[in-house]
């Protein structure tokens, strides 16, 4: 089951998922689909008395989760392009401030204040400062994966 999920369908699921800015419907549907891709392949499960069932949502969370696998792939990626030279093309297009006005509409959630989010969730401090030491940095995306607040 795992081999499936993780070799094949997340890989084309989150392709390019390190540079996504999740709203709140995106993840809606994320994990609709994760649910209903593991309903099918688990398939149903047999009671006690021998009827059988579709499994329940919370059966099929505890496996795994979508939306904290991109969240700890966006956070391992910051601290790629952070630990990188300041004249590298990545690290310059993250710090861009741009200039000039927007239209009138709520404005977009930018990329780094979504990532900021999750480090406030996850209660990392000075991670500007943390992301250059590499150990400690896999460390936190590792803490990402299983992160209940993600």
């Amino acid at each position: 089951m795992s081999v499936i999920i993780q070799g094949l369908i997340r890989p084309v699921v989150t392709y390019g998922c390190e540079a996504w800015t999740l709203t709140n419907r995106d993840k809606k549907h994320l994990r609709i689909f994760e649910r209903r891709i593991l309903r099918t392949i688990l398939g149903p499960v047999q009671n006690e008395d021998g009827s059988w069932r579709i499994k329940i949502n919370y059966e099929i969370i505890e496996k795994t989760d979508i939306v904290r696998f991109i969240k700890s792939r966006r956070i391992a990626w910051l601290g790629h392009v952070m630990g990188r030279d300041d004249k590298k093309t990545p690290k310059k297009i993250l710090k861009w401030k741009p200039i000039g006005t927007r239209i009138r509409d709520r404005p977009w959630k930018r990329w780094i204040v979504d990532i900021e989010e999750d480090m406030q969730i996850m209660k990392i401090r000075r991670w500007r400062k943390q992301c250059k030491e590499r150990a400690e940095w896999k460390r936190f995306t590792e803490k990402a994966k299983t992160h209940c607040g993600l």
